[in-house]
């Protein structure tokens, strides 16, 4: 006769939590990315060339476009870290902008706290990531106004801008030809730099 275990009785290892500053000693010394979610270490695909491709593409683009706007905007790749201090986790994005002066949450310039802009490069085990659980986090930043998200399979670009708190404007740009707007800069993209060497 088998003997029935309840369900109570079945222990499942807990996953193990780390503190942002285990978190920032692990990520010093790893050859990979890994962002910092609810207290877990999480591993990031690696990006293939198309989306290297754009990523670096659209952040060239934003830094020429906007030289001789008379602001002082900074970009960043796919290497800087924003963190947000209200959900004490940290992730990566493919490219960012900021305004004027950046601001870090660390004495040692690695926890970016306020980005306008923020951009990723879609890909098919992320891109459902990207849209909701990513973009809720990078809402909680009061610098925060523009979403950029991109294809790399098709041309398709798809903008949100905060045009004011709790309300969000969406624009997609799926023409080669077109421009891609970047309210938060005051700039237009065009669409065929953004997918410049880049096959479908």
């Amino acid at each position: 006769m088998t003997k029935e275990v309840s369900p109570k009785l079945i222990l499942h290892k807990p996953t193990r939590k780390y503190t942002l500053e285990e978190y920032l000693r692990k990520e010093a010394n790893s050859t990979h990315k890994h962002e910092f979610i609810n207290g877990e270490i999480i591993k990031m695909p690696n990006a293939r060339g198309p989306h290297n491709l754009i990523a670096m593409n659209i952040a060239v683009e934003m830094t020429n476009t906007t030289e001789n706007l008379g602001k002082n905007y900074l970009f960043y790749g796919s290497d800087q870290k924003i963190y947000f201090p209200s959900l004490d986790e940290g992730v990566y994005a493919d490219a960012l902008a900021v305004c004027e002066k950046p601001l870090f949450w660390d004495n040692d310039d690695l926890l970016l706290i306020n980005p306008i802009l923020v951009v990723e490069v879609l890909s098919k085990s992320t891109q459902k990531y990207d849209r909701t659980g990513k973009f809720d986090r990078y809402k909680t930043l009061e610098s925060f106004k523009e979403y950029v998200m991109i294809r790399q399979d098709i041309c398709y670009a798809e903008v949100w801008y905060r045009e004011r708190p709790g309300l969000w404007h969406e624009t997609i740009v799926m023409d080669i030809e077109g421009k891609l707007p970047l309210q938060s800069l005051g700039v237009e993209i065009s669409m065929k730099r953004i997918y410049k060497n880049v096959s479908f």
